[in-house]
């Protein structure tokens, strides 16, 4: 069993012995960690390790078959019903590999469609807020476009505005720059470090391992639904204790 330093008194998100299986195959085992509160975690390992399953278990896109997951000691898969869930799924925004905008609605409106139907915000107060968060992700020009005119970095970015926009404490990143070319990546991780930067509490499953070593500050390993080593990013990377994450990182190097 691998666990975090984190404290009690800091502890955001909570996983204990949490397992999933489609059928009889086991995609999570017994996955046990924490995140504290302003903690930025890299989920790293190969293709098909459960990286993805493992950070959409958080906010309850995947149900689990065992175990437990907590937001501030608020079980995450207890509450069943609909109007709790999208309450609780408020305070964990997730940004997609493939955007999700909404393609008949403007920038603007993506961005506070959430906010108006979910938490009840007031159209102009939602609106305001909309453009004050374009504009931090530099997209303000665009607020009136529509998705099929922007770039995939833009909008990659519309979509972290989007997420933003529910005001939550904690933000996941599923492969957010997998869907893009290369010349795009460097737009959306300069978001996600300005993020980072202003404490946000993140988990992120990413390829980018330079995004990693700059930004993270832990690096949870996964392989075959375990996570395998968890370490500061100077630590993973110089000095990996377990096999598989050595063979990782050396094949990340040919």
């Amino acid at each position: 069993m691998i666990t975090s330093a984190s404290s009690p008194q800091q502890q955001t998100i909570r996983l204990s012995n949490v397992c999933k299986s489609y059928g009889n195959y086991p995609v999570l085992k017994n996955i046990d960690a924490e995140v504290a509160r302003g903690e930025v975690v890299v989920i790293c390992g190969p293709s098909g390790s459960g990286k993805s399953t493992l950070i959409r278990t958080i906010n309850r896109l995947e149900e689990i078959s065992s175990g437990s997951i907590t937001l501030d000691g608020q079980d995450i898969h207890a509450e069943k019903r609909t109007k709790e869930l999208n309450l609780l799924r408020s305070r964990i925004g997730f940004v997609f590999q493939n955007f999700n905008l909404f393609p008949h609605l403007s920038v603007v409106e993506n961005v506070t469609i959430s906010p108006i139907r979910v938490k009840g915000v007031a159209p102009d107060v939602a609106h305001e807020r909309a453009l004050k968060l374009l504009d931090r992700v530099g997209l303000a020009e665009k607020a009136g476009a529509y998705p099929g005119q922007l770039s995939g970095g833009q909008q990659q970015r519309v979509a972290i505005a989007r997420a933003l926009a529910m005001e939550p404490p904690v933000m996941l990143f599923d492969e957010p720059t997998s869907a893009l070319d290369p010349e795009m990546v460097g737009e959306v991780l300069a978001v996600m470090k300005g993020l980072a930067a202003e404490g946000m509490t993140m988990l992120c499953v990413t390829h980018e391992m330079g995004f990693a070593r700059e930004v993270a500050d832990r690096i949870w390993f996964i392989d075959a639904g375990q996570i395998l080593e968890i370490a500061p990013p100077e630590e993973f990377f110089k000095n990996p204790r377990h096999p598989r994450a050595q063979r990782f990182l050396t094949d990340l190097r040919h």
